[in-house]
């Protein structure tokens, strides 16, 4: 029943190449987020939305969306895949993040072990999440701390909580104080100051390079 319900929904709306953005590259494989969801393909495979891999490498992809041909640029990502997953180079000591298409830096990572997309914001103190994200990576917030956050709208009441684990490409730091906002902002969840001042940043134009220190 869960899977005609499924089939049914996904053929009422077809996908443009307007839903479809870059997230993640490497040769002959890449990460999409193809209306919202999260797709890796290797070149010849389709998502489940009709969203074919026709060519990649490190620098750009080539898909199929119901015949219409688009091309794909470096840029929206972490750094290049690996047939591990994605991640930096595991010898690396930096990680690069580069400009999005709103100006901001963006960086697919994982917190508490589950996969997430994060936006970079030096302005916040800690790393941000709703409360529906929060839920929804099955995190525990009944030992969570009550306190008022500052918001694009004003103020929110919000709960102060420890993060198990914040990783972002090869690197790792844990016990990551972090910040969760009730309701649906933000959302993407914000990587803030207490996961950002494990690192050295050098900026390059469209380039944020994370460091590690020893």
């Amino acid at each position: 029943m869960l899977l005609l319900v499924w089939v049914l929904a996904g053929a009422q709306t077809a996908v443009t190449p307007s839903d479809v953005a870059l997230l993640a590259l490497g040769e002959n494989k890449a990460v999409l987020r193809i209306a919202g969801k999260r797709r890796v393909l290797r070149v010849g495979e389709s998502s489940p939305e009709g969203v074919t891999l026709v060519s990649a490498n490190t620098n750009e992809a080539v898909i199929d969306v119901n015949g219409a041909t688009e091309m794909l640029y470096y840029g929206d990502f972490v750094a290049p895949i690996s047939d591990e997953g994605y991640s930096a180079d595991s010898g690396s000591d930096r990680v690069s993040l580069w400009v999005g298409p709103r100006g901001m830096f963006q960086a697919d990572g994982t917190i508490n072990g589950v996969p997430v997309r994060f936006l970079v914001d030096t302005g916040a103190s800690t790393v941000a999440l709703s409360s529906d994200t929060a839920r929804a990576l099955g995190i525990d917030l009944s030992d969570g701390i009550p306190g008022m956050a500052s918001t694009a709208s004003g103020t929110a009441p919000m709960l102060m909580i420890t993060l198990k684990s914040v990783s972002i490409g090869q690197f790792t730091v844990r016990n990551v104080p972090a910040g969760v906002v009730l309701g649906s902002y933000p959302d993407p969840p914000l990587l803030g100051i207490s996961f950002l001042n494990n690192f050295d940043m050098e900026r390059r134009g469209n380039q944020l390079d994370l460091i590690k220190r020893y």
